[in-house]
């Protein structure tokens, strides 16, 4: 028998898009450990020896209010995650077991919000909370990241392949309610499924840039994204804050790299298809 020949050609495609997703990061761990002179002498990968310099700079920076601005973005993204998640699992777990009058027509209204960019809600959604007097509040980021219609869409789908209608009327049967059986059923089968839509919100909203930049005007409440963004614009007169803008950039990752190598076990590989077993 003759041994399968690898495939040359999507190997190396594959190849060079790990190298094009993984060459600027290299960069940005090189560049972060250079001064700021070394930074605009000379373009190499080679690292430097300033890592330590320039976090403790970055520290320094308006009385560290560089770790105002993450823990800022931590908010931001845990809670909004949370609710996003809890709201995403119930609609979804909603709209894939129970039966009601435009249910489908809910569903296609809610899967056409994917469609929408995110540009085109920001100034609406500013106009709409400017009404109630909650922009430049940390509430002007957070309830326009409680619903995701991508999250929605995945959490029916897990539950719908995830939950058997069979398990759900034998629990009814024995006399559970609608509440138990979303607590004790439905939510411990749909772990894996509310852990993506978890990251992918969290992520999201983590990197997230046009919301807080047009809700937000006071430094104090801004996340990492917009914080670094006004350090970037200041370094036309201040060169020496390029530097720190590329090392907060680099701690900014860490956070999202720890939650994925923390929150991974819960991921399965078929979870699509997501069979319940006794």
């Amino acid at each position: 028998m003759n041994a399968r020949r690898p495939a040359t050609l999507p190997t190396l495609i594959l190849l060079l898009g790990a190298a094009y997703c993984l060459l600027p990061i290299v960069w940005v761990v090189t560049a972060a450990s250079k001064t700021n002179g070394q930074l605009f002498t000379s373009f190499t990968l080679a690292p430097g020896s300033a890592l330590a310099d320039n976090i403790a700079e970055l520290t320094r920076y308006q009385s560290g209010m560089y770790w105002q601005w993450i823990l800022n973005t931590a908010l931001y993204a845990g809670v909004g995650a949370v609710l996003s998640t809890a709201v995403s699992g119930i609609t979804g777990y909603t709209l894939a077991k129970y039966r009601f009058p435009g249910r489908t027509a809910v569903f296609n209204i809610l899967l056409s919000g994917v469609l929408v960019p995110a540009v085109v809600l920001a100034i609406p959604q500013y106009l709409l909370l400017a009404k109630f007097h909650l922009t430049d509040t940390y509430w002007s980021v957070l309830l326009p990241s409680i619903l995701s219609p991508y999250g929605i869409y995945l959490a029916r789908i897990y539950a719908a392949a995830a939950i058997p209608d069979s398990l759900i009327e034998a629990a009814r049967t024995d006399g559970a309610g609608e509440l138990r059986i979303i607590g004790s059923i439905a939510t411990p089968a749909m772990v894996p499924g509310l852990v993506t839509v978890f990251l992918f919100q969290f992520v999201a909203i983590w990197n997230n840039f046009l919301l807080p930049f047009i809700m937000l005007t006071s430094d104090d409440r801004f996340p990492v994204t917009v914080g670094l963004y006004t350090m970037l614009n200041q370094g036309n007169t201040t060169p020496v804050l390029y530097t720190l803008v590329i090392t907060g950039a680099l701690l900014s990752i860490l956070p999202l790299v720890v939650l994925f190598l923390t929150l991974q076990r819960y991921w399965r590989v078929d979870w699509l298809s997501g069979a319940v077993k006794g």
